[in-house]
């Protein structure tokens, strides 16, 4: 697995966390419950993956940025795999906060793989944002919007 940040259907969840599996690179998952949401995010990050400093409150996503950064980083790996096996289709009202979500995402991928960056160790992340298949096509171009 290479680094990159994926949008994927639910069906292949089994699939991308088995290849992890055999391929034996720590996998990380995140679960909303189908939910896009700010809150839903910032309570799913604080609950599954690593935070430094501990992350207090939803307010600010530089800060969540930041925190999930250093998370990551810390743990000193070559190859992760963050999987968010469970966003929905985003309605309007949560939209905005799904895009961001998905950019602090998309962003980590290319941050944590700089060399600079990390002081010389860096990590190979790959992100997988799995949505229901008909909401693929709306959620990358979500993601590519400004």
């Amino acid at each position: 697995m290479e680094n990159k940040f994926t949008i994927v259907s639910h069906g292949a969840v089994d699939g991308i966390l088995g290849t992890a599996e055999r391929q034996r690179i720590p996998t990380l998952t995140m679960s909303t419950e189908g939910r896009v949401g700010k809150q839903a995010f910032f309570a799913s990050v604080r609950r599954s993956l690593p935070l430094d400093p501990p992350l207090e409150g939803s307010r600010s996503w530089d800060a969540l940025s930041d925190s999930l950064w250093e998370g990551l980083h810390t743990m000193q790996v070559p190859h992760l795999i963050l999987v968010w096996i469970d966003a929905g289709t985003a309605e309007p009202q949560d939209e905005q906060d799904f895009q961001l979500a998905l950019w602090v995402l998309r962003d980590l991928t290319g941050s944590l793989s700089d060399a600079d960056a990390t002081n010389g160790e860096p990590t190979q992340l790959s992100v997988y944002v799995a949505v229901p298949a008909e909401a693929e096509t709306a959620t990358r171009r979500l993601l590519l919007q400004q």
